[in-house]
């Protein structure tokens, strides 16, 4: 069987009825299947600025692959093959059939994207993003873009992988970024986005393993934003417009993640705009409200979202004066608690994280005004008005500030002392995941159902 010629189409008609003929090939032996797969890229190469130009044809041509005799017979080759592929070619044309072929195929079966791992695809996929005939190549760079996203998303990365990622890949996605900030529908925005977010995720996990084999790996996602957050601002704009209106749990969980890492370190508690903290908090608020009470993906997803608030109240500029809506904080946070029923009462969990959150000190009770003169306390003077908050000092207060150290050293490899109460926090921020695609629990779709 003689694959290897040279193609003269005339129309797209024949082009698509070669491709189905090359999918439908029936192969016994490896060399037959090496032959039709690269009668396949020859022919797709050949016509890929005539017949795929777009991603829909892209996709088409994918799923004739995917679902001929030649793919369904011998998975585990063709797919080991095709990796081989991404690995050794450096032709754009022969990379972007590849890479679409892998992320569709992956989509539909985490093995693909388990085997591209254990071939050490993802450092090979930090590299190509970065080459700049590919970059030049926008299509095919949104599609590896897109790869390296759901590639990770599903699997654990492992040490070696996440070394493969240094400070200029980091600044360079932000860069991208920052690029097209004025125009929030370009195709570039999401993807890369993305990106960063599973990045970060893939660090917080490691950060919870410390391994004896390994030094422990820096944050490099959070460490650019410490670094140069006043130059890279579009990244967290964009966070709050994808967090208010992302209705798939797993992409909440992934800002959330962010977000929880970014508020509960010193260097980037103030990252965001004044203006567009005040909008992730009504955003926060709203998400709150929306979650409804006997659905435990719900209840999940509420502790995770008040982990984050806690750092935000604490630590970030809506701490100083003039306090952003604290009476609708307080409102929410108590309704939290005191919402359940007889039949379903409010978790000890939320409980706890609410009267954490609660107990930020600009939350407590206002000072009563009187017109006494000020009183002394231990030989110092004060007023009413600068009366220190009584849970300032206290044990939990202490707790808490080794807390927020503790993520700081997992985030950034910095050494101090271990905390308990947001080490655990840390723990269950990390672990939390969804299944790609699962609808976040909402009141609002239930009552218009």
């Amino acid at each position: 069987m003689a694959f290897e010629v040279s193609y003269n189409l005339e129309n797209e008609q024949q082009f698509w009825a070669e491709i189905d003929d090359i999918s439908s090939t029936r192969c016994s032996e490896h060399e037959l299947i090496d032959n039709a797969l690269r009668a396949y890229l020859n022919v797709t190469t050949s016509y890929i600025s005539e017949y795929l130009q777009t991603d829909y044809e892209l996709a088409k041509c994918s799923y004739h692959l995917l679902q001929g005799e030649l793919f369904t017979a011998h998975k585990e080759y063709v797919r080991r093959q095709i990796i081989y592929c991404l690995l050794q070619e450096n032709d754009n044309p022969t990379l972007h059939l590849v890479a679409a072929f892998l992320l569709y195929d992956g989509r539909q079966n985490d093995v693909t994207f388990e085997m591209m791992q254990a071939e050490g695809a993802f450092p090979r996929l930090v590299e190509l993003i970065q080459t700049p005939s590919i970059q030049e190549d926008i299509r095919l760079h949104q599609m590896l873009l897109e790869l390296m996203y759901e590639s990770s998303r599903i699997q654990r990365l492992s040490w070696e992988d996440l070394t493969a990622v240094t400070d200029a890949f980091v600044l360079y996605l932000l860069e991208i970024i920052e690029g097209v900030s004025d125009d929030a529908d370009d195709p570039y925005h999401y993807p890369v986005i993305r990106v960063l977010l599973v990045l970060n995720e893939q660090y917080l996990v490691a950060s919870t393993a410390q391994s004896s084999r390994h030094p422990s790996i820096t944050n490099r996602v959070i460490k650019a934003l410490s670094t140069h957050g006043m130059t890279y601002k579009t990244f967290g704009c964009n966070l709050i417009l994808l967090l208010n209106r992302e209705s798939e749990t797993s992409l909440q969980l992934l800002i959330l993640k962010v977000l929880y890492l970014l508020f509960g370190n010193s260097a980037s508690a103030e990252y965001f705009y004044t203006n567009d903290l005040h909008v992730l908090i009504d955003v926060i608020l709203r998400n709150l409200i929306d979650l409804p009470s006997d659905s435990p993906a719900a209840t999940a997803l509420k502790h995770t979202y008040l982990r984050v608030l806690y750092p935000i109240l604490a630590n970030s500029q809506i701490s100083k004066p003039p306090h952003y809506k604290r009476a609708d904080i307080l409102r929410l946070l108590n309704l939290l608690i005191t919402s359940g029923t007889h039949f379903a009462p409010v978790d000890e969990t939320t409980q706890r994280l609410v009267k954490r959150c609660i107990n930020v000190p600009w939350l407590q009770p206002l000072p009563i005004e009187t017109d006494h003169a000020p009183s002394e306390t231990n030989g110092q003077k004060g007023s009413a008005s600068s009366t220190q908050s009584p849970i300032v000092g206290s044990a939990e207060s202490v707790v808490t500030g080794q807390g927020q150290r503790e993520v700081a050293r997992r985030t950034l490899g910095m050494s101090v002392q271990d905390g308990g109460e947001s080490a655990t926090s840390v723990l269950e921020v990390a672990k939390h995941t969804e299944k790609p695609g699962v609808l976040t629990p909402s009141r609002g779709r239930e009552a218009q159902r």
